[in-house]
């Protein structure tokens, strides 16, 4: 069974930065893995993302260049260095896995519906 755990969240003044991890269990392998976020009553909003066989990131336009998404070399912890922040990053954050690549999807990734494994979700709050 598949298990998602997210962790490293916490509360920061604008400008700051966090890194958040998800650790990836029960699965050999995934084709893509990515980040998504939600604040209370809307749907979880798609951040990065990132090709499992050759580590291509993708990233929505409203965090390029101050996110950025990583992996480790056993590829079980997919990291999220979030710098830069604003109050509008405020969210739970959650990562999630998928059989396919970010690229089959052709831009469709970023659909929430497309994905049903989650894990958790670590708090991310953003001060002014």
């Amino acid at each position: 069974q598949v298990q998602l755990v997210e962790s490293g969240g916490g509360s920061v003044q604008a400008g700051g930065s966090l890194t958040l991890t998800c650790e990836v269990s029960g699965l050999k392998r995934y084709r893509g893995i990515g980040w998504f976020r939600q604040v209370p009553g809307k749907n979880r909003e798609g951040v990065a993302a990132m090709d499992g066989s050759d580590g291509t990131p993708y990233y929505r336009d409203f965090v390029r260049g101050r996110f950025s998404i990583s992996r480790d070399s056993g590829k079980n912890k997919v990291y999220l260095r979030m710098s830069d922040l604003r109050p509008e990053d405020t969210a739970v954050y959650y990562c999630t896995t998928a059989a396919h690549p970010v690229s089959a999807y052709r831009g469709r990734w970023w659909d929430d519906w497309q994905h049903t494994n989650w894990g958790q979700g670590t708090q991310v709050t953003v001060s002014s």
